[in-house]
């Protein structure tokens, strides 16, 4: 019988889904016969343990909620051909779906016009389209001549490489991809939007069925076009737009290409699709704050107390993991980036980096100490870690800082600077005792007269 349950827990560990946040994921098409040319998509997704449902936009039973709760942790679209997604995929129910911390990803396509709700929908969240939505992205030096030798309208450029020297590089690696008919989209001054992968130096953009454009039509070339975005929200809630959606086909995820150099290759899209989708849904670039501590630093003193006193001797220490595909991992601050400590009032008394003190199996402890400020009031310790591609860390304790107690206040001879007063002090008492002393002790001057007759 024990043996029974120890298989039926290692079969439930397998089928486990590799996302931090869950395993109900949604996919949406305009018409599902078109899921046969995503099959091995799907495929690569079931296998890392999702639990992929595959639905109509048309559908009357769809619905991405359910007594109030979200009724799919992750949300794939697909792009329609109809102007929008359905009474249950508006952008406001979609939005909800990301404020309910839902995972969205979108995929767009230059084939089609991209439809009016979308582009509302992309448009609230600062990622804009062009005007004319049926524009693609063409470049004449970076292209496959096997398939767009005339058009020039499938591009083949190299896998992004380290997106920022202090962020970890979630989609590095070596090889080419493919991206047939992609919708360029450009990004706005949100902070709160990173690229993924821009478009070459050589690239722009225009509508095929009106012709080849004057130079002074073209809205925006080069690296001002985005093929790959990601939008990650205050609450950690991740979206991402990827330019097209043919490379996410069967045909083009193990295609050969051959660029205008005579270079021929194979193509890393499905690499970069895995990559992508673990990204997307949460399987990387996600941070968990393990445990926080405060405490006096003093041989047995009270951990994370309410009440400090100013000029006190703190430590701090916080314990983060990070999850890799299917397992907490110790987290590792990118490149020149630093984990800082606040201690702040209405502003900062002090910021901190905190140093990495030890490891453990899942986790890395950070840690610092320092000297609570000659301030009394209400003070927190905080540390907000916010950086691209990485979920945020927002820890906040509240402790009180009061003055020293009566009796807590250094006697006035152990004040070095206080030595000249005390001596004053003492010197006019002695003074004074030596004024008495004389005077007590001594005898008045007596004149002797000589007495007459």
């Amino acid at each position: 019988m024990r043996w029974c349950l120890a298989l039926l827990i290692c079969c439930l560990a397998v089928v486990n889904a590799l996302s931090s946040s869950g395993s109900r994921l949604l996919a949406i098409l305009e018409d599902t016969e078109q899921k046969d040319l995503y099959s091995t998509l799907w495929a690569d997704l079931e296998a890392r343990g999702y639990d992929v449902s595959i639905e109509s936009s048309k559908s009357e039973q769809l619905a991405l909620f359910k007594h109030g709760e979200r009724a799919y942790d992750h949300l794939l679209i697909l792009p329609p051909k109809s102007k929008g997604l359905g009474p249950s995929l508006t952008p406001k129910h979609i939005l909800d779906f990301m404020n309910k911390d839902g995972n969205i990803l979108l995929a767009l396509s230059g084939k089609t016009a991209t439809s009016s709700a979308i582009s509302s929908l992309l448009l609230e969240l600062d990622i804009h389209l062009s005007t004319d939505r049926s524009q693609v992205v063409v470049d004449h030096f970076n292209y496959d001549t096997l398939s767009a030798a005339e058009k020039h309208d499938v591009l083949v450029l190299q896998r992004p490489g380290p997106l920022r020297s202090d962020v970890k590089a979630f989609f590095d690696g070596e090889g080419v991809l493919a991206l047939p008919r992609v919708a360029p989209q450009t990004l706005g001054d949100s902070a709160l939007l990173s690229p993924i992968l821009r478009a070459p130096a050589t690239a722009y953009s225009y509508n095929p069925k009106e012709g080849m454009p004057a130079a002074e039509d073209i809205l925006a070339t080069g690296s001002q076009l985005n093929i790959v975005s990601a939008m990650q929200a205050r609450n950690s809630a991740r979206f991402t737009v990827l330019g097209s959606v043919e490379s996410l086909e069967d045909k083009w995820f193990s295609a050969s290409v051959k660029t205008p150099s005579g270079k021929k290759t194979s193509t890393v899209n499905r690499e970069f699709a895995k990559q992508l989708t673990a990204w997307a849904f949460k399987e990387t670039g996600v941070l968990k704050v393990d445990k926080v501590e405060h405490r006096l630093a003093t041989e047995g003193a009270e951990l994370n107390p309410s009440i400090y006193r100013i000029k006190n001797e703190t430590i701090y220490s916080i314990e983060v993991s990070e999850y890799v595909y299917d397992k907490w991992v110790p987290f590792d601050v990118p490149g020149d980036d630093a984990l800082q400590l606040e201690f702040t009032m209405l502003s900062p008394f002090h910021r901190l980096t905190l140093q990495p003190t030890h490891r453990t199996d899942t986790s890395t402890v950070f840690s610092t100490q320092f000297v609570t400020p000659d301030q009394h009031g209400i003070f927190s310790f905080r540390v907000n870690y916010k950086r691209p591609f990485l979920t945020s860390i927002e820890e906040k304790h509240e402790v009180t800082n009061r003055h020293f107690a009566h009796d807590e206040y250094p006697r006035s001879w152990a004040i070095t600077g206080g030595w000249v007063w005390i001596a004053g002090l003492w010197s006019v008492i002695g003074g004074f005792l030596a004024f008495v002393i004389v005077w007590l002790y001594s005898a008045p001057v007596t004149d002797t007269l000589k007495k007459t007759q």
